[in-house]
């Protein structure tokens, strides 16, 4: 069953936001259908050739959506099911349709330690059931914190996968060492090989797969349509969340330099930038607790194209990032006060679809003049 739904227009210009360019998000009226009722977390969905979706139920259950109706997949790992931790993103290969590919990310149990660590795996679909199932990563030592599991899947125009891991809780240890997982971006082949050029590949101890590091949590990637960059999003702890453009090698700087404090109120460093570290494309603070992120490249949506699409977890908004020459010059709120966004993709259609939490998987109509 489908809803419309007008949103209501009242403009909000208090300074609840600041952000590095001290632009403030205003609100845009907005309508709506939901495509998906009735989920609880869907933390990653895709849509398949036929049109029907598929979606990561963060409690660990993958759902198959097709003629109005909810089928379970069958055959998902064992999920470790704590915290944010669970069942998370989800892509199709660019060649899905010759390969039948997908590929999953989820807090697994399983080696060294107790508790869970991020996992990445491919696998196929044969009606409900995922066949061939391949773990192309598994991050080490599980540990049983239930906080900063990342994770988000991109390929890029070359083929490469890039994936992320948040840094566990464990910020003193892991962003900046690169001979533990956690706190990174990570680059592998679509069959899980890891490329020979990756930035440490050479490194006695270093992962390997390691691409970036000093992250915290990144939980939103996206491929920017006219540069091919992998552009990021990261949680910051009380402000300081971040969108970055992912480079080879680099280091993001957590927890030694960050634009945010801890939730206490104590400072975590009196840095904010150091030579060697990359500083953020655009910072919020107060945090928003960015979520997944899509670019606008359809016209579907008239004045639209090139703007950056990120979801607010903490203010349960579409943040609508305006871009101008590589940098966020104005933000506007889309579908307010829905419940937490969680994902963004743009459809086959040229639609925008979004994932929000107690909620489902909505359609965003065009723009009301």
């Amino acid at each position: 069953m489908n809803f419309r739904i007008p949103l209501p227009s009242a403009l909000l210009l208090f300074a609840l936001f600041s952000c590095a360019q001290d632009k403030n998000p205003v609100n845009s009226e907005n309508t709506y259908e939901i495509i998906v009722p009735e989920l609880r977390i869907p933390w990653g969905f895709a849509f398949l050739p036929d049109n029907s979706i598929l979606i990561n139920e963060k409690e660990g259950k993958m759902i198959h959506f097709k003629d109005g109706k909810k089928s379970t997949v069958e055959g998902l790992p064992e999920i470790y099911n704590r915290g944010q931790g669970g069942l998370l993103d989800l892509v199709l290969h660019p060649d899905y349709q010759e390969n039948g590919w997908l590929y999953f990310t989820y807090a697994s149990p399983e080696g060294e330690g107790n508790g869970g660590h991020t996992a990445l795996m491919r696998a196929k679909l044969n009606g409900n059931q995922l066949i061939e199932k391949q773990l192309l990563y598994k991050a080490t030592p599980n540990t049983t914190k239930g906080q900063h599991f990342g994770s988000r899947i991109v390929f890029d125009n070359n083929g490469y996968l890039f994936f992320s891991i948040g840094e566990r809780g464990q910020e003193f240890v892991n962003p900046q060492d690169i001979t533990r997982d956690g706190g990174k971006i990570y680059r592998l082949h679509d069959d899980g090989s890891i490329p020979e050029d990756n930035p440490f590949y050479n490194q006695p101890n270093a992962k390997k797969a390691i691409y970036t590091y000093g992250n915290r949590n990144p939980q939103g990637m996206a491929l920017h349509p006219s540069t091919g960059e992998v552009w990021s999003n990261e949680h910051g702890p009380r402000g300081g969340d971040e969108i970055n453009i992912v480079k080879k090698g680099a280091n993001y700087g957590w927890p030694t330099i960050t634009y945010g404090i801890n939730y206490s109120g104590t400072k975590i460093t009196d840095e904010t930038a150091r030579p060697g570290m990359e500083q953020p494309l655009h910072y919020w603070d107060p945090s928003i607790a960015p979520s997944g992120m899509a670019f606008i490249t359809s016209d579907k949506y008239p004045g639209w194209q090139g703007d950056l699409l990120i979801g607010s977890l903490k203010f349960e908004y579409l943040d609508k990032c305006i871009l101008k020459d590589g940098k966020v010059v104005q933000e506007e709120r889309l579908l307010d006060g829905l419940g937490r966004v969680r994902t963004v993709h743009q459809g086959p259609d040229g639609y925008i679809y979004v994932g929000i939490e107690n909620l489902g998987i909505v359609k965003l109509l065009q723009k009301k003049e």
